[in-house]
């Protein structure tokens, strides 16, 4: 591509792009491929001017051999726009705002003043029809006052005042509309499925195969506790899935063959063969809107309360106006006042307050699907681990592998990496890797598998039953024996490592040993959330009692439970909600899932189960514990900023009657502040909670 450069200092460049015409796509596919580049910190590309501003760092060779080999129809470039960048919105947002501006000025400029206070009379209609229908359901709202205040400047012949008030009033919903929808576009942008491989569905086998490589009218597999990637319809098998990210939905939906299935959902039981029905443009990005929209999840008890007081404040604001004339029969005092309402700066700062912490999070790994959510999570006083993959390290690797009676070693690790490949979980996970590294191939041998939540897996290998998982699944709920050669062996396993147990016919195959290592800021982090004002940290395990004692003693939590099963979790949870604790609990498995619905914010680790993730309220990423300190100081930050912006706009709108009722601002300018009050707190609200990011408004 061929560029000029306009301007450049240590670590920023301004250059031109020499092309005319550029259009939105364009400017979006440079600037993304801008960003992706690892010594960019920052582009933005002006598609207006065709300019486009990096900052950088290290070599100044690299952006300009960057610049030089970018292609607006390179493939890879263009896959690295996201669906929707807020480009268009802003673009929409500037257009519509220039044109209100122009239109206002030619009338005043151009127009007669009889056609000036006739369209004022036709504008003015709109808002009376809005507050008529308001009262005839019952209501006083902000629509009243707005066609209160109009109307009483018409009919003194003030239609001036009256089409500077609607003026201001319609820059305001204009400017309250592209802060909510930029905010929710922004939050949108953030949430993604993160399914990267699925399993392909073929005659001689499934296959696990990369997202990309799939094509509509393939047939793909999914199974329980995994997400579904692509909106598809059901071609065999039955499965239970959970919908509630996209429709709301407590309970799972049976899905048979000819139901259709949506992208984002998850199977929570059963197997079903899908046939994918769109691979792109499935609507996700807007449902996700849908759903951050009109989610009640998404409102808080703050919200809630300052919705309900500002809906309750109208009658006062109108009653007010009706005193401010008994008193000084001056109506452009009392118009003064009817030009101010709490209404507005209340529903409108405190969503996008949510809004902005929840897109925070998003830029940070974190996902979270309410405002109450994190509202629980700053008021929370307990937090609840579950061991594996979240005080341990997502990815544990397995140590040795111990055949039993004639079994080979390597034999054995190819036949338990054939049954744990079809189930997301770190240890599942630990086995199908080291299969992997030891160049094992796992080609499907067994028949349909069973998954049993927190227990193991069943299938059957060359007709015989094949289990593998627990002690407790494979020995007492299976019944499966060692053989009597192998005791003394068996005794002797040992006791470091996670043992996952293989059987093959009743008999012991092989035990796996599992090396769990702790992560290293483990310690630090609960101290940090100590810090942060959590009193009582608890972990759960299903390990043993010295595995567990061990773990909690490294880690330093307050107390411990071992060989728990999911309902136990589920049953901890309650307890200490009968105790009148706030609770968050946090893991990545199947069988954490019950738990993780009991608390007040349930937070699953993105590299565990689907099914975890979906009935979780909170997604963090698994690489670093520390995203839950950035959590809690998010919500802490949200909660303040809420008080603040309550406090501000009852204390600045409640100044604005005052001047009003004294005769000290007029009518319109009293609206000019009014809105310009709600529209500077609502970009406050905009603000990232945490240094070191870019506000993006």
């Amino acid at each position: 591509m061929r560029c000029s450069i306009l301007h450049e200092c240590r670590g920023r460049i301004r250059v031109h792009i020499l092309r005319p015409d550029m259009t939105l796509s364009q400017a979006d596919i440079l600037e993304y491929y801008l960003r992706s580049k690892p010594f960019v910190r920052s582009a933005k590309v002006y598609d207006r001017t065709g300019d486009a501003v990096i900052v950088y760092t290290g070599d100044r060779a690299e952006v300009v051999s960057a610049l030089a080999r970018f292609s607006y129809n390179d493939k890879s470039a263009q896959a690295l726009v996201p669906e929707h960048t807020g480009r268009m919105l802003d673009r929409d947002f500037e257009e519509r705002l220039v044109g209100a501006v122009v239109r206002r000025a030619i009338r005043r400029l151009l127009l007669p003043a009889p056609i000036r206070f006739a369209l004022s009379v036709f504008h003015a209609s709109a808002y009376v029809r809005e507050a008529l229908s308001s009262l005839s359901k019952g209501r006083l709202d902000v629509s009243v006052l707005d066609a209160a205040a109009i109307t009483v400047s018409l009919i003194r012949g003030e239609h001036k005042t009256a089409a500077s008030v609607m003026f201001m009033l319609g820059i305001g919903e204009m400017l309250e509309d592209w802060t909510r929808r930029r905010s929710v576009d922004e939050l949108a942008s953030v949430m993604s499925l993160g399914v990267d491989r699925v399993w392909l569905h073929k005659p001689e086998g499934d296959v696990l195969v990369p997202l990309t490589d799939i094509n509509e009218g393939d047939e793909i597999v999914v199974r329980t506790g995994s997400m579904i990637p692509l909106d598809s319809v059901v071609l065999s098998g039955d499965a239970a899935v959970n919908q509630s990210s996209l429709t709301g939905e407590s309970l799972p939906v049976h899905k048979s063959e000819g139901s259709y299935v949506y992208a984002g959902t998850v199977v929570e039981d059963g197997s079903i063969v899908l046939r994918v029905d769109k691979t792109t443009g499935s609507g996700k990005y807007d449902r996700i809107v849908k759903m951050i929209e009109e989610s009640e999840k998404l409102r808080s008890q703050a919200e809630s309360r300052a919705s309900t007081l500002a809906d309750k404040l109208v009658p006062y604001c109108l009653g007010g106006t009706l005193l401010t004339y008994l008193l000084t029969r001056n109506v452009t005092r009392a118009l003064s006042l009817l030009m101010v309402d709490f209404s507005c700066a209340l529903k409108l700062a405190m969503p996008i307050s949510v809004i902005t912490a929840m897109r925070e999070c998003g830029s940070r790994g974190i996902t979270v699907k309410g405002g109450k959510f994190l509202e629980a999570v700053s008021q929370a006083d307990t937090i609840v681990f579950d061991k594996t993959g979240t005080l341990t390290h997502s990815t544990p690797r397995v140590a040795k592998v111990i055949p039993f009676g004639n079994n080979d070693e390597q034999e054995m690790l190819r036949l338990a990496a054939c049954l744990e490949e079809h189930y997301p979980h770190s240890i599942a996970n630990a086995v199908v890797e080291e299969a992997r590294i030891r160049g094992l191939d796992h080609e499907e041998r067994h028949s349909t598998v069973e998954y049993v939540v927190a227990h193991g897996i069943s299938s059957r290998i060359d007709g015989k039953k094949a289990v593998i998982g627990s002690y407790h699944f494979v020995f007492e709920d299976e019944g499966c024996k060692v053989l009597r050669r192998d005791l003394k062996k068996f005794s002797e396993l040992p006791e470091e490592y996670s043992l996952l147990y293989l059987a093959v016919g009743g008999k012991l195959a092989a035990v796996i040993c599992i090396e769990d290592p702790l992560r290293e800021e483990a310690s630090d982090i609960i101290n940090g959330l100590r810090g942060l004002g959590i009193s009582r940290v608890v972990m759960l395990t299903g390990d043993s009692e010295r595995t567990a004692r061990s773990v909690a003693a490294a880690v330093g939590v307050d107390d411990f439970r071992c060989e728990v099963l999911p309902e136990d979790k589920a049953e901890f949870v309650k307890s200490e909600h009968r105790q009148g604790r706030k609770v968050i609990m946090i893991g990545d498995g199947v069988n954490d899932s019950p738990a993780l619905s009991e608390a007040d914010a349930g937070i699953a680790i993105s590299s565990g189960a689907a099914i975890a993730r979906e009935i979780a309220d909170i997604t963090v990423s698994a690489d670093d514990l520390s995203c839950l300190l950035t959590l809690r100081r998010i919500s802490s930050g949200m909660m303040q900023r809420i008080s603040r912006n309550y406090r501000f706009i009852i204390g600045f709108n409640s100044l604005l009657m005052l001047l009003g009722a004294a005769g000290m601002i007029t009518p319109t300018m009293s609206a000019l502040l009014h809105n310009s009050s709600t529209i500077a707190t609502a970009l406050a609200g905009m603000r990232n909670y945490l240094p070191g990011e870019d506000n993006n408004v």
